[in-house]
């Protein structure tokens, strides 16, 4: 019974220190400064790669961070009645996308219906110019014509190319004194565990597994391995990405690899299908009549003169040597159950009709390795990425107007655009530089459309292709045509409420907390004695969750917010008072410690499942139906009631079940206040 008891509380213990665990560690999530100063010299001392805490502050709403708030009146006269909703959500989203671009993270753009008026309430959290905002969202589509963007980057300055220089100097040092320890005889998982910055490799010894020549590592690795026998060592090999010490060890045979080459006959509405020509039934057809006539001596002319795929039909509808995993599903299968020198064929995939000509099959050979892995600087690194688009200087300003029209050929839905007289000067200048190329339509930001251009077009007009619907097509062109603004929208009030104010809010607002809180905690200290203490544990435990989920999920707190959290933590004391009470019932019913904590805890939860199951509910109708600031204090009151049930119920329950051995049948003085005389009483 000794050893069954001893068990028991070890669970417990065990349960109460991985709660403790979680609850610094959701401190430090709250207040990573001092946690990330503490990672930051351990890394720069043993260089174990720790990543820190994100130092990300809580996100504030209007009222607490000051800002600009905006509302506007749609004007919805012109579209039929039972369409207008869907509407006025559009002009909401076109809104949102173009608050986004002021860096307004946290925006709130919400629709209202006063009568048979659709209102739009903007608020804009940290915006300080109010005028910036209102010419933003009032202003006409961002409609964008960029061409490929073929220009060389831009060279390092003197100090970029020194800053490179230096650190590609140090990660070689550290390659060649990682080989030296390998040399003098160091275990390579010690070196590796030290010196490698690959972090999958490094957590299992420097062992990387088997590599081929698809490797993600590199040739020059594969090579190496290749070309030498297991146990050898490699000196420092340099590759674009860093350098590696590699350790041979076995090989094997890997995965089978396939040449093959195309000819696709795609179709109107095949994935990827530019400039289509036949419908499905026409496409199978035209696949039938190449295939009866193809043979290996004129498939590369056929390819040529048939394929619709324009990434390879100039080289003979070559595709290079390929795995399992880099074709859809029906053409992979078509390929590697053919023989080599086998065309088969029409094989239907989602992109159309293929005839296929395997040229070649091998069996890959793989290599185990083991890597110490540097990683060396490289210009990308300091120049960032480079947008594969550039600007021509064409964009929504010299649009016309915008219309739906139907392709004569394919019937298909189209969106024709017409520019004004310096509009159509610059579409004939992208075009005439781009023939042969894509020119991407960008609408808000995100690439709508990105044809090839097959001609020189003087006439100022364009046409937006892709798988339109009648609907789609539609909305485009009145999105276009309106200032991608499905229905006008008028200005009715403004505010701009100033940061001090906000900052002053918070300020009291956290004061009155912190006081409430700490009167609580007395309360419960000098009222209840040891549970009280252990219910001020818990409530700090909640606390500390709570204010780490609002951070983690990105909750946007607001006065009202921070009124639904204080109102929570009174209701995580209520599920205390209610268990304490109850187990001082049971008590003086004759009942032992032991048996009067898990009777206390048994008949309170049935009143504190039904008090804050209704609770939920209310938050959840006013989360549906509320405005913003109602919102706030309903999301706030429903994580903190949620988060409560879990303390109350489950931690404080936990101390008390660890700590009532220590007392006698019937608690003292220390325990409740409660003494065995007044169950006499």
């Amino acid at each position: 019974m000794a050893k069954e008891t001893s068990q028991v509380r070890k669970q417990i213990r065990t349960r109460l220190l991985s709660v403790g665990f979680i609850a610094l560690f959701g401190l430090a999530f709250i207040f990573p400064t001092h946690l990330n100063k503490v990672i930051d010299g351990v890394n720069g001392t043993v260089a174990l790669g720790i990543p820190r805490l994100p130092e990300k502050p809580f996100q504030l709403g209007l009222d607490l961070q000051g800002g600009a708030h905006l509302m506007y009146q749609a004007d919805v006269s012109s579209i039929p009645y039972d369409d207008r909703g869907e509407a006025v959500d559009g002009v909401r989203d076109v809104i949102e996308k173009r608050v986004n671009a002021l860096g307004v993270s946290e925006s709130n753009v919400q629709v209202a219906k006063v009568g048979e008026d659709f209102r739009l309430n903007i608020e804009m959290p940290g915006i300080d110019d109010v005028n910036q905002a209102i010419t933003l969202i009032g202003e006409t589509p961002i409609l964008e014509f960029k061409e490929e963007n073929n220009e060389p980057p831009r060279v390092l300055t003197d100090e970029e190319r020194v800053q490179l220089d230096a650190f590609n100097v140090e990660a070689e040092g550290n390659a060649i004194k990682a080989l030296s320890a390998l040399t003098d005889g160091e275990a390579f998982e010690v070196v590796a565990n030290e010196y490698s910055q690959d972090p999958a490799g490094r957590s299992n010894g420097g062992d990387i597994g088997f590599v081929n020549k698809n490797t993600m590592y590199g040739e020059e690795v594969f090579t190496w391995a290749k070309n030498h026998n297991e146990g050898e060592l490699s000196g420092v090999i340099d590759t674009p990405v860093g350098y590696h010490v590699l350790k041979r060890g076995g090989e094997q045979d890997g995965e089978a690899e396939v040449e093959a080459r195309h000819i696709l006959v795609c179709y109107l509405g095949a994935q990827s299908c530019q400039n289509p020509q036949y419908t499905k039934e026409e496409a199978q057809e035209k696949a039938k009549e190449i295939f009866e006539t193809v043979n290996d001596a004129n498939f590369a002319e056929l390819a040529k003169e048939h394929s619709s795929d324009f990434s390879n039909k100039d080289n003979g509808g070559d595709l290079g040597s390929f795995s399992r995993g880099s074709m859809v599903p029906a053409f992979e299968d078509a390929v590697f159950n053919a023989n080599v020198g086998e065309i088969v064929g029409p094989v239907e995939t989602e992109f159309g009709y293929h005839i296929i000509y395997k040229t070649g099959e091998d069996v890959l050979k793989e290599y185990q390795l083991s890597d110490v892995f540097v990683r060396k600087m490289n210009e990308i690194d300091i120049l960032g990425p480079q947008d594969p688009w550039k600007n021509t200087g064409l964009s929504g300003k010299q649009l016309d107007r915008a219309e739906i029209v139907t392709d004569g050929q394919t019937g298909s839905i189209q969106v024709s655009l017409k520019f004004d007289k310096e509009g159509t000067e610059l579409f004939a200048g992208i075009t005439e530089r781009n023939v042969g190329k894509s020119v991407a339509i960008f609408l808000d930001g995100d690439v709508i459309s990105a044809p090839t251009v097959q001609a020189v077009i003087t006439g100022g007009e364009a046409v937006i292709s892709g798988s339109f619907s009648l609907l789609e097509a539609r909305e485009l062109a009145q999105r276009l045509n309106t200032g991608a603004l499905p229905v006008p929208i008028h200005l009715i009030s403004q505010q701009s409420i100033g940061a001090s104010l906000g900052a002053e809010s918070l300020s009291k607002s956290l004061y009155a907390g912190i006081a409430g809180v700490l009167i609580v905690m007395l309360f419960m200290l000098l009222y209840y004695r040891l549970p009280g203490l252990l219910a001020v544990l818990s409530l700090s435990m909640y606390i500390i969750f709570t204010l780490a989920i609002f951070k983690l999920i990105h909750v946007t707190l607001t006065l009202a917010g921070i009124a639904g959290f204080i109102l929570s933590i009174g209701m995580a004391v209520d599920a205390n008072v209610l268990i304490f009470e109850r187990l001082k019932e049971e008590l003086r019913e004759g009942k032992s410690l032991k048996a009067a904590v898990e009777e206390g805890f048994l008949r309170a939860w049935t009143s504190i499942r039904d008090g804050n199951i209704s609770t939920l509910i209310t938050c959840a109708l006013l989360i549906w139906f509320g405005s913003s600031f109602v919102q706030g204090f309903a999301a706030t009151l429903a994580i903190g009631i949620l988060l409560s049930m879990f303390t109350a119920i489950t931690i404080t329950r936990f101390m008390l079940r660890y700590i009532v051995p220590w007392f006698g049948q019937y608690g003292n003085k220390l325990f409740l206040g409660y003494s065995s005389h007044e169950k006499e009483q």
